[in-house]
């Protein structure tokens, strides 16, 4: 669980990435999480937008993508998710003290 301070600089740092998934009509299947899950542990802090013409609601969609990955939802704008997950391997992120 990450406290206020984390996601904070989570924010800040997701701020200037563009997303790397797009959810369309199709809507989020199990292979896309599995996608997900993969992309989560080489990067860490992901984006993942939802195109105009899916039926998925953003905030629903990052409830099911954090809870089918493991990962934390940082923040919903629009139809954007911000998702955040400490990889194993090939950890990148280190937060302030």
């Amino acid at each position: 669980m990450l406290n206020s301070k984390q996601v904070k600089y989570l924010r800040k740092l997701a701020h200037p990435l563009k997303p790397v998934f797009q959810i369309g009509k199709a809507g989020l299947g199990d292979q896309l999480i599995n996608e997900l899950d993969a992309v989560l542990e080489r990067r860490e802090l992901i984006k993942v937008s939802l195109l105009q013409n899916t039926f998925e609601d953003a905030e629903d969609a990052g409830e099911r993508i954090a809870t089918g990955t493991g990962a934390e939802l940082i923040q919903v704008i629009g139809h954007t998710i911000v998702l955040y997950r400490e990889s194993k391997e090939h950890k990148k992120i280190e937060f302030p003290k």
